[in-house]
């Protein structure tokens, strides 16, 4: 795919996860991506996110940084001195895509908002990330906002207290949506031949991302609480259960042939036959009941040979990975970044693939420098 944005120019005014993941999503089809770093922060803050097992690097980068900044190039300008803001301002003139994530007002004051930024060019698409709305002058934090949202409430064990979730989902969630919009907006520049201002907020985004929970409360009035791993809906659906070699398997059973086959590989058939499991409405309101029977069979099996005979009768399982785990699949292996000539690595944005077109590999992600002061442009790719 590495043909499709060939010679689309896309400019990053964003940090951290949400816009930038939208800039490599850019890269990785061919565009060229010229991400804006900010020289009084001293360029994008992941640059400093370093976990406990890394060392820090001439580079400046972190892994948390490798996570969505693939395949770009990068300056470091200070947008508050006129000669930095003049010099951007030649790369938005032939830029097709701005991206941006300046809370409420922030843009306007740097005169890097839409309205200002569209008088150079007409044809400019602005996509934008606020975290509540073009209105509402609060900073978006994604751990802020999965609590606000919801997420938090419904997430952990039901013997616990609201758990975080391990990934910055609502920065992926947002990123996803504001790919969306683009898409839209690129499309509707080919028919109309006019730019257009492209808004998302992580608050929306995560709201929009609540699906049957959301509608669970939305129709019955019930306000859905945490189940750990199960499913509200479904039984067995997400639940954890131990194997007798101290591994842990998860099931997905949706349909009542499917749970008449569990029952069936466990040794347990006559389970399948009580009133009170007979159909799926029947084991969520005795969930209780089922999966203390089933946490027992399971049990009795060590985790690769139970797998084996689940998924020999159809039966939706899979093992608890650890992270080294997940990329001993050849279905992660191949969505890894891997540069030949450093030692950085990264994730693929795009993981859909197009009958005729290649994969196109973007370059390792972009070391921290300085501004081109004598007023030239990045090449172009």
């Amino acid at each position: 795919m590495q043909d499709i944005f060939r010679g689309l120019k896309v400019i990053e005014l964003a940090n951290v996860l949400a816009g930038p993941s939208v800039g490599q999503f850019f890269a990785e089809l061919g565009a060229q991506v010229i991400k804006v770093e900010n020289a009084r922060t001293g360029g994008d803050v992941t640059r400093s996110w370093l976990s406990r097992s890394e060392t820090p690097n001439p580079a400046r980068i972190s892994a948390y940084f490798c996570c969505a900044n693939f395949g770009k190039q990068s300056i470091v300008l200070d947008l508050q001195k006129e000669e930095d803001k003049q010099l951007l301002y030649s790369y938005i003139q032939d830029a097709d895509i701005v991206l941006a994530s300046y809370k409420a007002g922030d843009a306007q004051k740097l005169g890097v908002d839409y309205e200002t930024l569209r008088t150079l060019n007409p044809l400019l698409i602005y996509g934008h990330i606020t975290g509540y709305g073009k209105e509402d002058e609060r900073v978006g934090y994604d751990a802020i906002i999965q609590a606000e949202a919801g997420f938090t409430y419904l997430n952990g064990e039901s013997s616990g207290g609201p758990v975080k979730m391990p990934v910055a989902l609502i920065d992926v969630l947002a990123a996803h949506q504001l790919k969306e919009g683009l898409l839209i907006a690129l499309w509707q520049r080919e028919r109309l031949r006019k730019g257009a201002y492209v808004h998302v907020s992580l608050f929306e985004a995560a709201v929009a991302s609540l699906a049957n929970q959301a509608t669970n409360y939305l129709n019955t009035g019930t306000v859905p609480r945490r189940l750990g791993s199960e499913h509200p809906n479904i039984v067995p659906y997400g639940t954890v259960f131990p194997t007798a070699d101290n591994k842990e398997i998860v099931l997905a059973v949706g349909t009542d042939k499917q749970f008449r086959a569990l029952c069936q590989v466990l040794g347990m058939s006559t389970v399948a036959e009580d009133r009170r499991f007979r159909d799926n409405a029947a084991r969520v309101h005795h969930r209780n009941e089922l999966l203390p029977l089933l946490r027992q069979a399971i049990l009795q099996w060590n985790k690769d040979e139970l797998l084996q005979a689940l998924r020999a009768h159809k039966i939706p399982a899979g093992a608890v990975n650890r992270m080294d785990e997940v990329f001993q699949t050849p279905q992660a292996q191949k969505l890894i970044l891997q540069h030949p000539h450093t030692p950085f690595k990264g994730l693929r944005q795009l993981v859909a693939q197009i009958e005729g077109y290649a994969w196109h590999h973007p370059s390792p992600p972009p070391p921290y420098q300085e501004p081109p002061r004598t007023g030239t442009k990045p090449d172009a790719q």
